[in-house]
């Protein structure tokens, strides 16, 4: 089944491959420049929204891609790692902590990174040079429905820049830990949206921050 964020991932590689922005790919389709842009990928309450089949279509004409390369672009390692079309990196073990434990002191360090003992593993399609510090959270309940379900596994990149409308992971310093869009960070307090439209958005002082790490990738 095709994610929500293998389908953005094709367009923006596709608009890559043509050194073109999301815009400037959908307006050589003869499209609206906003139509790509990350702020039209989730409506305001958080809710999913997909490009339609007709705008696939008129971006493949444009480019002359075809619907197997665009599937190839799809992808989830590839897109994350640089590796050529088809190429399939090799594997490997990175840290695994449900939702639950991560809210509990001893598993990460002060920048976020994991640390301590009592963590499980999971495999995923990269080399830990390539992507250092990476590890996973497994979603447990449906507090970020719909994006996100139970059993739903989080990869997570401790220390890289985060901005606007990113998916971010933050765990408090009371131990609270949510996955959330990142609004905006000011210089005293980070604004996130909720992915779940029947949980409130949350306005957090960065005093009570412990850290804050990009989501990259999610199983789904």
């Amino acid at each position: 089944m095709l994610s929500h964020e293998q389908i953005w991932a094709a367009i923006d590689r596709l608009a890559e491959r043509h050194d073109l922005t999301p815009s400037g790919l959908a307006r050589r389709a003869g499209l609206d420049p906003t139509s790509f842009n990350k702020s039209k990928r989730l409506s305001a309450d958080g809710r999913l929204r997909w490009p339609s089949t007709e705008s696939i279509a008129k971006v493949l004409d444009a480019t002359g891609a075809t619907m197997e390369q665009f599937m190839g672009f799809m992808r989830p390692a590839n897109s994350l790692f640089g590796l050529p079309d088809g190429a399939f990196p090799q594997g490997s073990s990175i840290p695994l902590l449900g939702f639950a434990q991560a809210g509990a002191g001893g598993f990460f360090d002060d920048g976020g990174f994991p640390a301590g003992h009592g963590w499980d593993v999971v495999e995923f399609p990269a080399a830990p040079s390539q992507k250092a510090g990476v590890y996973a959270l497994e979603v447990q309940g449906d507090s970020m429905m719909p994006l996100y379900r139970d059993g739903d596994v989080l990869i997570v990149e401790p220390g890289a820049q985060v901005r606007r409308n990113d998916r971010v992971v933050v765990k408090t310093r009371e131990g609270e830990v949510m996955a959330k869009v990142l609004l905006r960070q000011s210089p005293r307090s980070i604004e996130l949206m909720s992915l779940n439209p029947e949980h409130p958005n949350r306005t957090i002082e960065l005093s009570d921050v412990d850290w804050i790490a990009r989501i990259i990738w999610a199983s789904q």
